[in-house]
């Protein structure tokens, strides 16, 4: 049911013309992020926009807003994924962001794709949380450096690789506590996101 302030991790896959229908959410962010596909978003604050791979949208419900998901093609399926983390209050203001990353920024690094203060142009998350996105060429490493009152969590998007020597394959995900360095190393391309928490 959570960890930290990261609530919800879903995996979805949403076959061609299928999709969410309009539905409400309150005092939650909530964070889409499409790997293949594409994912029309239909809101009550007049949003109307198609989420495509690379890019992330960024939802505060906060007071209350409805919303639809759906896949707009006729043949090819979606897969998403789409993260909800507890805001840092009740009763925010709700807003929509949505942002695409140079994928050139994303090779081998971990790039800072959501933060409170939306610095180096991620998206505003109301929370003391980061999340970082990186895509991994075969045999690369990527190190993480924390402080023992943080804690990470890993989602493998694509792909294997190692954590801390720890085997991981796309789909799983690892809780992260009383560690101050991560050490990342992919077996073929991979794709992994990775969320500071406090």
């Amino acid at each position: 049911m959570g960890f930290r302030s990261l609530r919800v991790m879903n995996e979805d896959r949403v076959a061609a013309g299928q999709g969410f229908g309009t539905h409400a959410h309150h005092d939650m962010e909530i964070v889409s992020y499409v790997l293949d596909g594409e994912l029309e978003h239909k809101d009550s604050m007049g949003n109307g926009e198609v989420l495509r791979p690379r890019e992330f949208q960024r939802i505060t419900a906060g007071t209350g807003i409805t919303h639809s998901e759906f896949n707009p093609s006729s043949s090819k399926s979606t897969h998403f994924y789409q993260i909800w983390l507890l805001p840092e209050r009740k009763g925010i203001e709700p807003s929509y962001e949505q942002k695409n990353f140079d994928p050139a920024e994303l090779r081998n690094e971990l790039r800072l794709v959501a933060s409170p203060d939306g610095r180096n142009g991620s998206l505003s998350i109301h929370q003391d949380a980061r999340i970082y996105l990186s895509r991994l060429d075969e045999g690369a490493t990527v190190e993480f450096t924390t402080t023992a009152k943080r804690f990470a969590w890993l989602q493998v998007l694509r792909g294997k690789i190692t954590l801390d020597g720890e085997s991981m394959t796309a789909g799983d995900g690892a809780a992260v506590q009383d560690a101050l360095q991560l050490s990342l190393v992919a077996f073929g391309d991979a794709e992994v996101m990775l969320f500071d928490l406090a």
